[in-house]
């Protein structure tokens, strides 16, 4: 299907909202570029330091395969896909390099497992300097990326990829904006300074996200799988940290409290302007069986995309966000997209662009 000769007026007037989902177009079957949409979606296909299971880095391939599946009604927004919805291509590039040195940080974890003493060889030393000088590299391209695409007034979404992924976004974002708070959906802290050596872990990008000043605050939400220094970290930090665990959520349910005022609370820390982080691990791993390091206990589809609604009906702006470590099964990709379609949604609704 050739779309460049039409205008995007024209491709909305005559798009079929009710066929079938083209599969060579765009993702959900949409007509739109990333030069017309209003909605830019950038693949990052990362998943180098992972410490678990990978396959993470073949997450944005997945969610564009599932996504012409999507019926494109919205229960809450009214037809968001004329807004313009469109993928960039996943870079072939960052994929081959990511495989080259998926490999050679399988053999840095492996030692230091195995040989702790061995962590500081000349060979060791060497894998890890050229997996953190690549992440950074990503992470800076991903940065200068995202600056150029909010200087063209567009709306972003990243999807991942393992959580390491979204961190130069956030620094762009912080770039443009004076003041924001992030909303983050996860069963991990993600508060190491490092880990494993790699300073740009996916266990990392929390820490790393909190040395931005625009960061006002940071509300993490289904919180089941820490360590001791993280936990401290975020009684430390309180005031800008809020950290919402999942045992006691649950408890608050079971006692009687509703969802509803469990999201307020969670929402009222949160300032006027609101970026999400979105590690499918935060859901139960029932509904995300392939992602990188799955915990019982998580949030529901329904919980989550409820959260996100009262946040929007709560007068605050999405300014952007991200969804990670969707791994490579179809059903992570088919739950993966429908939250992906249903939060744009909302963000297009919050920055009245429908």
């Amino acid at each position: 299907m050739n779309n460049t000769k039409k205008s995007k007026k024209d491709k909305i007037a005559s798009f079929n909202a009710n066929s079938v989902g083209h599969t060579e177009a765009n993702i959900f079957g949409l007509p739109f570029t990333p030069e017309e949409a209003d909605v830019v979606i950038i693949p990052v296909p990362w998943d180098v330091t992972v410490s678990n299971q990978d396959g993470t880095s073949l997450g944005p391939q997945n969610i564009f395969d599932q996504s012409p599946q999507i019926d494109l009604f919205d229960e809450v927004v009214d037809a968001p896909w004329k807004a313009g919805i469109a993928m960039e291509v996943i870079s072939d590039q960052t994929l081959k390099q990511n495989k080259s040195l998926r490999k050679k940080a399988q053999k840095y974890i492996h030692i230091l497992e195995e040989y702790p003493e061995k962590g500081n060889t000349q060979e060791m030393i060497r894998i890890r300097d050229e997996i953190n000088d690549a992440c950074n590299n990503l992470k800076n391209d991903i940065k200068e990326k995202t600056a150029r695409y909010l200087k063209k007034g567009k709306l972003i979404a990243l999807i991942g990829g393992d959580h390491s992924t979204p961190l130069g976004m956030l620094e762009a974002m912080a770039e443009q904006y004076s003041e924001f708070g992030v909303l983050q959906i996860d069963a991990h802290a993600d508060l190491h300074p490092s880990f494993m050596g790699f300073e740009h872990s996916h266990a990392s990008v929390i820490y790393n996200a909190a040395k931005l000043i625009p960061i006002k605050s940071f509300a993490q939400v289904g919180l089941r799988d820490i360590c001791e220094e993280e936990a401290n970290f975020i009684k430390q930090n309180k005031g800008r940290f809020y950290g919402y665990y999942a045992r006691e959520i649950d408890k608050k349910l079971f006692e009687g409290q509703t969802w509803q005022s469990v999201c307020n609370e969670i929402i009222k820390n949160l300032p006027e302007k609101v970026y999400i982080t979105f590690d499918i691990d935060g859901l139960d791993p029932s509904q995300c069986p392939g992602t990188g390091t799955p915990v019982p206990g998580g949030l529901t589809y329904s919980q989550v995309l409820y959260l996100f609604e009262q946040l929007v009906n709560s007068g605050k702006t999405i300014i952007g966000f991200d969804l990670v470590e969707t791994g490579p099964n179809p059903i992570d990709g088919i739950v993966a997209c429908r939250i992906l379609y249903k939060t744009i949604a909302l963000m297009l609704k919050s920055n009245n662009r429908l």
